[in-house]
């Protein structure tokens, strides 16, 4: 059984063209949920080092700067406990299982999500899952958001999980999303070709960005429009952390119903009460963002061929494009 860990580290490589800046403003950026109070403590407890050597928090980080962070993390006495709750599994062998995720399923436990995760699940599931993470996210090669539904593929072995990572490290994995977003587009294709860093004015958020973060890279496709929103597919040649929903609404096209990013506010015919009457109708329907991912495609570890899955859109979002059709 899993336990979780009591720390967690972070290993930070200053990237070139990093303008100099404090060492506690640089990793408040870079850190989820720290606080530059929490960071300074951390330095002054000799819990951070920069290039191997303890500093202090007012050291300018440059590029080529190597840092480590450790982050306590207050221990949880239990287990994560196997839950008997129902998968939708679209592939299973002996390597690996390829699970449709429902909406407002998070993938493993984390802070205020204990119980009820796709790792619940699946250590009920199964005995064979990878142990490369760190403890509590066992077989997780990768994750989508709680709100967003679609396929994960999951490692029963340590092998797998590898093969598997490295291939979305380098940007091989065929993923392709489709979405309903406001507005509509005068390209029907096109690529969003943008910087992604972490928002500076809040923490759970993710913006563009012109001089940091990492580069990300979105293809769309229009597959239908209507009165005021669009029905997009979308292919990712990069993986960022909300890489579509932060692309989308960058360009003004929040996903529908999207709570983060503005998908669920009205934006168009606010001031016409039949508009949004209609509008406040549909945002019921889809209460998370309208965002699925569809296909999974990637080689086998194990057999070494190119295999690709697909997945029905859930109800909501059919019943969203029904309604949006009438």
């Amino acid at each position: 059984m899993s336990r979780l860990i009591t720390e967690k580290k972070y290993l930070i490589n200053v990237p070139e063209g990093k303008k100099k800046e404090r060492l506690d403003t640089f990793l408040v950026n870079q850190i989820e949920n720290a606080t530059r109070s929490k960071i300074q403590k951390a330095i002054e407890e000799g819990l951070v080092t920069v290039n191997g050597n303890q500093t202090k928090a007012n050291y300018l980080v440059k590029p080529g700067d190597v840092i480590i962070a450790v982050q306590p993390i207050s221990p949880r006495p239990e287990d994560v406990e196997p839950e008997e709750i129902p998968l939708d599994i679209v592939y299973e062998d002996d390597y690996l299982i390829v699970v449709n995720k429902p909406a407002g399923m998070v993938a493993h436990p984390a802070y205020a999500n204990y119980t009820g995760t796709l790792v619940n699940a699946l250590l009920h599931h199964t005995k064979s899952l990878s142990g490369l993470n760190e403890a509590g996210r066992p077989g997780i090669v990768h994750r989508i958001d709680k709100d967003t539904s679609g396929l994960l593929v999951v490692a029963k072995d340590d092998f797998t999980h590898a093969k598997l990572a490295e291939q979305f490290a380098k940007h091989s994995i065929e993923r392709e999303y489709h979405a309903i977003c406001w507005g509509k587009f005068p390209d029907k294709k096109g690529e969003i070709k943008t910087n992604i860093a972490r928002s500076k004015s809040d923490r759970k958020k993710f913006t563009i960005s012109q001089s940091e973060g990492k580069l990300a890279i979105t293809y769309y496709e229009v597959i239908e429009e209507f009165e005021f929103t669009s029905y997009l597919k979308l292919n990712l040649k990069t993986g960022r952390t909300h890489q579509i929903r932060v692309h989308l609404s960058g360009i003004g096209r929040s996903i529908f119903g999207d709570r983060t990013y503005g998908g669920d506010k009205i934006h168009f015919g606010s001031d016409l009460p039949k508009i949004k009457s209609r509008i406040n109708n549909l945002l019921e329907i889809m209460p998370r963002q309208a965002l699925h991912a569809k296909t999974l495609g990637f080689i086998h570890p194990h057999t070494k061929k190119f295999v690709r899955f697909d997945s029905e859109l859930p109800q909501d979002f059919k019943l969203l494009l029904e309604k949006l059709r009438t």
